[in-house]
């Protein structure tokens, strides 16, 4: 006889399935992520061209006569399958003798998201749109997340179905038997031991799950980029007047902290440079008020933080006109030029004010982009000066980014394997003389390279103090 407790296994193993039938197709969002942070320094980003290694474009199709699971060791560590003597990896490596940095912590959803963003780059490449920036179609194809909603609505509408199912075949058990069970209705159904427990084991797989998420990814803002008191833009001044990182930056050479740069070092340039080619004026203008420095005169103002507000404004909204009149050719200011000059400062006003700040003199309160852990300790100087870090290994390309915002994720196993990947260089560089063992093992042979890792990269107390 079908009876209750075949009910409760029943919902038992559908518990059991719910995480793995709430799966989503490879995203291209996703897959562009991983690409951006593991692949692409080295890899050609038109997946065609070959540059450290073979075109990543077909790499699927290559290791096709493999198990996929060897295209996820060949990514995650290709080195030891090589050790294992594995053929396709041996080729490889005989054809290119090129050692691929190693990426443990990629699961095998990142490897499929990457490799369908591969695939998705040649096989749907960007469109222009109405003579626009270009764009990818497939860029709108990721799941979203009513996706996993109506897949939860349709398992719990079919655990109702089988719950029903079993009802009946109860009843008809029940009655060759010569016996009579009532139809349970749809409440007696939701409210069994069988449908609570489901439900108790399903929120506890999606509560851990949820917890877990969020505690890993607690603090990290990959993708931050908070809109400025000041529009400044890294794409014009380290990308078109190639504007060294360490000029502005002066910090990361010569202490812990990068540090934000004074707006006086803003005045060095600005000073004589008064018109930007995006924004005008504008945003100068902020500079010039915050530094207390009357472009009109081309003086600095006396105590300008005592001057009344009042007088603030009449300085700079006679600069902001007369530059109007300059760029019109005109005599005075019309209803256009009026508007310009009062919509100027206002922003300037808003910008460099706040509840705390009630005076548009003082240091720009830009907005923090990129803040680690209390607990963790990172050195500027120790990577920039010492190790000879380039800023773009951690910043990304900053001369190409209009607003400024956090490449990396900054994560402990980012760094970790930084650490575990990246070369020390020994040559020229008198911090690390006092490695003997490693530069005679350089010199005879014995090794190729000394890691980061081999000089105490991955001890404990080096970043947790």
């Amino acid at each position: 006889m079908l009876n209750f407790r075949f009910s409760k296994h029943l919902f038992f193993l559908l518990a059991l399935s719910f995480p793995f039938v709430i799966s989503a197709e490879p995203s291209f969002d996703d897959g562009k992520k991983v690409f951006k942070n593991y692949c692409g320094t080295c890899h050609n980003k038109s997946m065609l061209a070959r540059s450290t290694g073979p075109a990543l474009y077909g790499a699927e199709e290559r290791w096709a006569d493999y198990p996929r699971e060897d295209l996820y060791k060949w990514i995650r560590n290709s080195q030891a399958l090589i050790a294992e003597g594995h053929p396709r990896a041996v080729e490889l490596w005989n054809e290119w003798n090129s050692v691929m940095n190693p990426f443990p912590q990629l699961t095998d959803d990142d490897i499929e998201n990457v490799l369908f963003y591969i695939r998705d780059v040649v096989e749907n490449p960007p469109v222009v749109v109405n003579g626009g920036p270009t764009t990818n179609e497939t860029e709108s194809k990721g799941l979203g997340d009513w996706v996993y909603w109506a897949l939860l609505f349709a398992l719990g509408f079919l655990v109702l179905i089988l719950g029903r199912i079993i009802s009946n075949l109860n009843k008809i058990a029940a009655a060759k038997e010569g016996s009579f069970a009532e139809s349970k209705t749809l409440t007696q159904l939701l409210t069994s031991k069988g449908a609570i427990m489901f439900l108790i084991f399903a929120g506890v797989i999606l509560g851990g799950y949820t917890t877990v998420n969020n505690s890993v990814n607690l603090g990290r803002q990959q993708g931050y980029a908070p809109e400025q008191p000041i529009k400044f833009s890294h794409e014009i001044h380290a990308g078109i007047h190639k504007i060294d990182c360490q000029y502005c930056h002066d910090g990361a050479r010569r202490s812990k902290h990068a540090v934000i740069p004074a707006t006086n070092t803003c005045m060095n340039c600005h000073r004589a440079i008064t018109s930007g080619t995006t924004h005008g004026t504008a945003e100068i203008t902020k500079i010039f008020a915050s530094a207390g420095f009357d472009p009109n005169t081309n003086k600095y103002i006396d105590n300008p933080e005592s001057v009344p507000m009042d007088t603030l404004a009449a300085i700079y909204k006679k600069w902001i006109g007369d530059q109007y009149l300059f760029k019109n050719e005109l005599e005075e200011l019309d209803n256009e030029g009026e508007n310009i000059v009062e919509t100027q400062w206002a922003d300037i006003v808003s910008s460099l004010t706040n509840d705390q700040k009630k005076s548009i003199v003082g240091p720009i309160e830009w907005e923090r982009i990129h803040n680690l852990p209390d607990h963790v300790y990172f050195n500027h100087s120790q990577h920039v000066a010492v190790g000879g870090v380039e800023c773009e290994s951690c910043h990304g390309k900053m001369e190409e980014m209009e607003v400024a915002e956090q490449y990396a994720p900054l994560s402990m196993g980012w760094c970790i394997n930084c650490h575990r990947e990246t070369d020390v260089q020994f040559d020229g560089n008198e911090y690390y003389e006092s490695y003997a063992k490693y530069h005679e093992e350089l010199k005879e042979g014995d090794r190729k390279s000394v890691k980061v890792s081999d000089i105490g990269g991955l001890e404990c107390q080096k970043c947790h103090y």
